[in-house]
């Protein structure tokens, strides 16, 4: 219920700070089956959101540990279950260059592999770094480690390896697009035995570097007009409308708020949907309680908070209906 919860947060948020989300290739993740998705890395903590909306069920994220050092981000990490995990660079400066203990992640694996056994999905960015470059940098092994320990020591069936390409038309400014693929899928009960992962891991790479390295934006979805009724149009601009007016500051505020805290661009939009979120929080606080100082109803007042949650969300994304008209 959490988990639902702020995964549709998580939509709203996203859709408030860009223009639009375009999928294409979501027909292929299965449905019910453990699956390990491999993400190229552009945008910091909104990769794992932008993954996290996409996906139809559950998913387990990962995340450099150094972002536990915020307590924004740390907070959000344990509500999610995030699971750290400690990259060799960080390794490197924190031990002043001293030798690095090679079972540091090892916690994380099993973690990773209870998961898996439980028929769940874990998302990965086998690049280890967030990086603004268009190419995918070298991936490291550990997925790849990850899947063929699941199979072969595990005796975990059916394991598919997803990878998933995201696209940013320029990640800092609102309003820009994005656009996500999903690629050819690794299926492990069909991957040959005895391969290592060094092998594995070139294959995710050709693979991940077919959706992550395109260059032309997914075209944009197209909804049939007669699927949405004249009266549906206007009730949805009416709530769009309502979302705007109720929402507008706070968003604006975090905008600005984020833009100055920002040192390089994976920040903006990190920021502003961190403190956007709370922001609008705080605002529906202060609606609630005047409104409850007022009308002395706990009725009113849920029923204004529904229509705050009714705002939000077609204020969000009503303009990816605006071809209906």
């Amino acid at each position: 219920m959490i988990y639902a919860a702020l995964r549709w947060i998580a939509g709203v948020a996203l859709h408030w700070f860009y223009g639009d989300i375009r999928v294409v290739g979501r027909e292929r993740i299965p449905r019910d089956a453990p699956l390990l998705i491999a993400v190229n890395h552009q945008n910091a903590l909104v990769d794992s959101l932008v993954v996290g909306w996409l996906m139809p069920r559950r998913v387990v994220m990962t995340a450099k540990s150094t972002l536990l050092d915020n307590p924004l981000i740390r907070g959000l990490f344990k509500i999610l279950g995030v699971v750290p995990l400690r990259r060799a660079s960080d390794e490197m400066r924190t031990r002043g260059g001293r030798p690095m203990n090679p079972a540091r992640n090892s916690g994380a694996f099993e973690e990773m592999l209870q998961v898996l056994a439980g028929n769940g999905a874990v998302l990965i960015f086998p690049e280890g770094i967030s990086h603004s470059n268009k190419k995918l940098a070298p991936l490291k092994s550990g997925l790849a480690r990850i899947a063929l320990q699941a199979r072969d020591i595990g005796d975990i069936t059916a394991v598919h390896i997803v990878p998933v390409g995201i696209q940013f038309e320029n990640k800092a400014a609102p309003g820009s697009i994005v656009g996500v693929r999903v690629g050819d899928i690794i299926d492990m009960d069909t991957w040959p035995s005895g391969s290592d992962h060094t092998a594995l891991t070139a294959e995710l790479t050709k693979r991940l570097r077919a959706v992550a390295e395109e260059t032309e934006m997914p075209p944009q979805a197209s909804v049939a007009p007669q699927s949405v009724s004249v009266l549906k149009r206007v009730l949805i601009r009416i709530a769009a409308g309502w979302g705007r007016i109720t929402h507008r500051l706070p968003i604006r505020i975090a905008r600005r708020w984020a833009l100055g805290m920002s040192t390089d661009p994976d920040e903006p939009a990190m920021f502003t949907i961190l403190i956007g979120i709370g922001l609008v929080l705080a605002t529906y606080a202060i609606y609630l309680a005047v409104i409850g100082a007022i009308a002395h109803s706990f009725w009113i007042a849920l029923l204004l908070l529904a229509a705050l949650l009714v705002g939000a969300h077609w204020a969000a994304f009503e303009p990816h209906l605006k071809s209906l008209t």
